[in-house]
């Protein structure tokens, strides 16, 4: 059993290690070459890919309810073909048109193969004692960034931007579809029209205020998170890091989300999943604080706080809701809460991006303020819903 277990975690933690890698940490390196091939500002290939989050957002929650349904697999190995369909529309694109066109469909995937997805597989497989498998699939697509973004700029650099992409999408198919293929089979849901077998009870519904404050937490964290992903290197660099090291720096959050999540699963696994949400909210504002205060010589400490808290935050998006609202219905009630989410994420590199164009380094008192607003809204959950048991 433990084996069978280890072998999900594997399996999932690698194929979303390159679902990432090759989606949501794509732009930053390959935007500016797309936006000079393709004759259009880098803005523009930003927006894009916001189009795609936002396609993701409204896909969420179909996808969750499908998992529900009929279980990970089928649906992760969908996700896997869309990818490299997205992935080779992209390298494909002539102009602003064919670009978003791309970007619309790896929104498609997004929306379906992401975490969420991911976590919903294995709350379907394991119920209420998914958390350690949660956790162990983010520990290795903790490494997204890590291997995308080294691993991104040399292909672009010995094929090009499409070529990285063509690469990027066989990778789907040549890696990642067996690998969503090798997950269990979800025995097929007994109808309820079957007269022998008795209607199960419906889900007390969540309150309300609790489901609000938690769609604020994961939308601000996807907000700093996407934001990071997009502009990290771009944002090192006005911060004064050399340009050799920024690449480097940036790739130290792959290892400290790791980090943080090897803490939620030693020291704070016994602990309810708010308190180690509200330890990790508070280490962007300490890491933003010190790289806007003193530059440079920040950079490390930066890179690592952040990605230590957002890392120990990826695993509460996917704790929280089972530790509250309990495991029926969860992949389709993830789908909703994340749905603001999405949108933030959709927003984000934009608004991001302009808010970094204007006041450099001093935007990170922006997302220092919204994290500890996240903060707040964690400590005030405490308040509003109790843990469900089984």
């Amino acid at each position: 059993m433990a084996s069978a277990r280890l072998r999900v975690v594997t399996t999932l933690g690698i194929a979303q290690t390159l679902a990432w890698a090759s989606s949501y940490y794509l732009p930053a390196l390959l935007a500016r070459p797309m936006a000079r091939d393709l004759g259009v500002s880098e803005p523009t290939v930003f927006a894009a890919f916001s189009a795609a989050l936002v396609v993701s957002a409204v896909i969420g929650p179909q996808a969750g309810r499908r998992i529900d349904r009929w279980g990970g697999r089928p649906v992760l190995m969908a996700t896997s073909a869309l990818f490299a369909l997205g992935l080779a529309a992209m390298a494909l694109a002539t102009g602003p048109v064919s670009l978003f066109a791309a970007w619309l469909l790896m929104g498609v995937a997004m929306g379906s193969g992401l975490y969420e997805a991911a976590f919903a597989s294995l709350v379907r497989l394991y119920g209420h004692d998914a958390r350690g498998a949660i956790t162990g699939i983010t520990l290795i697509a903790g490494f997204a960034s890590t291997v995308g973004w080294p691993l991104t700029a040399a292909l672009e650099h010995a094929l090009g931007w499409r070529g990285a992409c063509w690469a990027w999408a066989g990778l789907h198919l040549a890696i990642g579809l067996p690998l969503n293929a090798w997950l269990p089979r979800i025995p097929a849901p007994v109808e309820r029209s079957d007269p022998s077998v008795a209607p199960a009870a419906e889900p007390a519904a969540p309150p309300l205020m609790t489901s609000v404050m938690l769609a604020w937490v994961f939308a601000v964290t996807w907000f700093i998170s996407t934001a990071m992903a997009a502009h990290l290197p771009r944002l090192l660099d006005a911060a004064g890091s050399a340009p050799a090291a920024v690449i480097a720096l940036s790739a130290l959050v792959g290892p400290a989300q790791v980090a943080g999540r090897l803490l939620e699963f030693g020291l704070l696994r016994r602990l309810h999943p708010l308190h180690s949400a509200r330890v990790a909210a508070l280490m962007h504002p300490l890491g933003a604080a010190l790289l806007a205060l003193l530059g440079a010589p920040a950079a490390a400490a930066f890179a690592l706080l952040h990605g230590a808290g957002n890392g120990i935050l990826t695993i509460a998006k996917g704790t929280l809701p089972l530790a509250l609202f309990g495991p029926s219905g969860y992949g389709h009630r993830q789908g909703l809460l994340m749905l603001p989410a999405r949108l933030a994420q959709a927003l984000a590199p934009w608004l991001f991006g302009v808010l970094l164009a204007g006041f450099g380094t001093g935007v990170l008192w922006f997302s220092a303020g919204l994290a500890l607003s996240a903060l707040l809204a964690l400590l005030a959950i405490r308040m509003a819903a109790r843990p469900t048991r089984p």
